[in-house]
């Protein structure tokens, strides 16, 4: 079994409700509170084991905000676990999950420095490296629901760009999406297998609107402005 998830980037818009989700869960989890850093002050910071990273693709007027949420991919072959020296990072048989044990960690640095991804936090105030765990203190509880034993930011996701499943079952929900919509896997030239992976964005127009006349900027922003005056 390979636990991970699959991120469908054409209908994920930012809403950055999964990161604030997974903090909201995890400060209670297995890693215990995740930190946050003078939070009303002017340059607040904290721990987190979720970020969204947005930039443009295409050309206007086809180009498109492309929303890429990003957080432990649960490689493979994690580099993290290899230069890890006190055995804290490991690698679950059972279901691939890459796990943090708090317990031994010394806060050294060196897996965060090892993952290409920088899904890797020091949190500062314990002195110990943090990161997505998959909630496996949550997909494995009994006590909850069947639909309810997820990731929290997957069952947060108000578009369900979020999916969760084993993607070693080819029968698996995940593994079909990944099929059908040709997913793909952030940076695999770097040999690491990462699990999670990506559900490409549809940046083409459909064509019948492609063949119907456009309006230029300019004259979007006449009509903007008259309406503005006419008010």
């Amino acid at each position: 079994m390979r636990l991970g998830l699959v991120i469908d980037l054409d209908v994920c818009v930012g809403c950055h409700a999964c990161a604030v989700a997974c903090k909201q869960w995890n400060s209670s989890g297995t890693t215990g509170p995740l930190t946050d850093y003078d939070p009303y002050g002017a340059d607040p910071s904290g721990v987190w084991f979720n970020r969204i990273r947005s930039f443009e693709v295409g050309e206007y007027p086809q180009s498109k905000t492309v929303n890429f949420p990003m957080s432990c991919m649960h490689c493979e072959t994690a580099e993290c676990v290899t230069v890890c020296p006190t055995g804290a990072s490991y690698k679950r048989p059972e279901d691939g999950i890459v796990l943090v044990d708090q317990d031994k960690c010394m806060g050294c640095n060196y897996c965060a420095w090892a993952c290409p991804y920088g899904a890797r936090e020091l949190d500062q105030a314990s002195g110990t490296m943090k990161k997505c765990t998959l909630c496996v203190d949550r997909i494995y509880d009994e006590a909850l629901p069947e639909a309810e034993r997820q990731p929290a930011c997957v069952l947060t996701c108000p578009t369900r760009a979020r999916h969760f499943g084993d993607l070693d079952d080819p029968d698996s929900g995940v593994s079909a999406v990944v099929r059908e919509r040709g997913g793909f896997q952030s940076m695999p030239e770097l040999g690491y297998n990462p699990t999670n992976q990506y559900l490409p964005p549809r940046v083409q127009r459909p064509a019948q609107q492609a063949d119907r006349p456009r309006a230029s900027l300019q004259d979007k922003l006449k009509e903007w402005m008259a309406r503005a005056i006419t008010k």
